[in-house]
């Protein structure tokens, strides 16, 4: 797989922000998997080729303003150089996998790299731990507009019809 690293980490980096889990070292990092997992999925299926990763590379995501501005975010002025590593749509799409499990499961099982993403079982079937620790990252109606930014590009990528997939 081509290295997505960068967009991951920030686009992770960038939820967890938004979205922050309760106190405590095992919420943080249960929400962190999650968040991986998802900003993950995501980028493997906006940028499914080599070619697409290296026009990123070229490119650039485009960074993180809209998000902030879209959820009232106030950014430390230290944080601007990851902050230029946000694909909004890799966002917006994580978003969408980790409000609806069943979305994220049927898009793990279509995307042509799903062997290469691991084992993202933290995504597609959270356990009580998992979604005790996210109860902001997960919750349908704060991630809304974040998620409704370019939910209509991932349904078309998944070839799926309707806005739920229970």
């Amino acid at each position: 797989m081509p290295d997505l690293t960068p967009v991951i980490a920030a686009c992770t980096r960038w939820l967890l922000n938004a979205y922050p889990p309760p106190a405590g070292a095992l919420s943080r990092a249960l929400a962190e998997a999650q968040a991986r997992q998802a900003a993950t999925l995501a980028a493997v299926l906006r940028h499914p080729t080599a070619l697409d990763v290296q026009l990123l590379d070229l490119l650039g995501p485009g960074g993180a303003d809209r998000l902030d501005h879209l959820t009232g975010h106030d950014p430390h002025p230290d944080d601007s150089a990851w902050r230029t590593w946000v694909d909004e749509t890799v966002v917006s799409w994580a978003a969408c996998l980790l409000a609806e499990p069943a979305l994220a499961a049927h898009a793990l099982a279509t995307t042509e790299h799903h062997t290469e993403t691991g084992a993202l079982h933290r995504l597609t079937h959270p356990n009580t731990h998992d979604t005790q620790a996210t109860p902001l990252l997960r919750h349908p109606d704060l991630l809304g507009p974040v998620a409704s930014l370019h939910r209509t590009s991932l349904m078309e990528r998944l070839a799926v019809e309707g806005a739920e997939m229970a």
